[in-house]
């Protein structure tokens, strides 16, 4: 294991901000490539899984260059409001450029905050996803409890994020997938190291049902977590 990529994901937060300020550059451009583009669907999943309504107010965490917040902003419509939060200043450049681009014009505010902090009255938002984001946070029963201080009674939040598949055939493939194709490709970038966290990341992210656990325990309502993508991927929905 790279041991600059293991020291990327110690938990510090200072660390995961500088690395995801360094990739911003590339992120969308990755994302597409090595997905195949399908991770606009899986994004569509999460939004779908908010239940977030037109007009509603509405949170998207960790938002990096804003893809799911675009999505969930479409969804709420003009009479609506999403902020996108994220602690990457580069990432969040990228967010708000684009989003001076796509017509017709969407209403979002993009705020600079980290999770575990967030700056929200109590029980201010109807809905709120996060993508690709509790796997890196330095807290996540923190982040969640978090998360829920700031939604609505009965509202949801639909949090996407790879995973270690159960199947030990799945495993396998997504670590020869991450260390054939991935890494690789990163590397043409000088970006090597930075995608290898990604494996040891998953080594240390909670499985589905750890999740509902500890979103249970955070004060949630109602949890449930769907697999995806053969169990690389899933959405946990929190109800508050």
């Amino acid at each position: 294991m790279d041991r600059s990529a293991d020291s990327a994901y110690s938990g510090d937060a200072a660390q995961i901000q500088d690395l995801f300020n360094r990739i911003a550059p590339v992120y969308d451009a990755f994302n597409q490539q090595l997905s195949l583009g399908l991770h606009q669907i899986w994004k569509q999943m999460a939004v779908d899984w908010s239940r977030a309504q037109p007009g509603d107010t509405c949170l998207d965490l960790c938002c990096g260059s804003g893809d799911v917040t675009l999505l969930l902003s479409r969804r709420v419509g003009p009479s609506g409001q999403v902020y996108g939060v994220d602690f990457a200043t580069a990432q969040l450049a990228i967010a708000r450029q684009r989003s001076q681009k796509v017509w017709p014009p969407l209403v979002v505010d993009w705020v600079e905050a980290d999770v575990l902090a967030l700056p929200f009255e109590d029980a201010y938002f109807d809905g709120a996803t996060m993508g690709y984001g509790l796997r890196n946070v330095a807290d996540i029963p923190a982040s969640l409890k978090e998360l829920r201080r700031v939604l609505k009674p009965g509202s949801a939040a639909a949090i996407l994020d790879f995973h270690r598949p159960a199947s030990s055939l799945m495993q396998k493939f997504q670590q020869w997938y991450l260390s054939t194709i991935v890494v690789p490709t990163a590397e043409a970038y000088g970006l090597g190291s930075e995608y290898a966290y990604i494996s040891p990341s998953l080594d240390r992210f909670l499985s589905g049902s750890a999740q509902v656990s500890s979103a249970l325990q955070s004060g949630f309502s109602d949890a449930v977590h769907y697999p995806i993508v053969g169990g690389m991927m899933g959405v946990l929905v929190a109800t508050r």
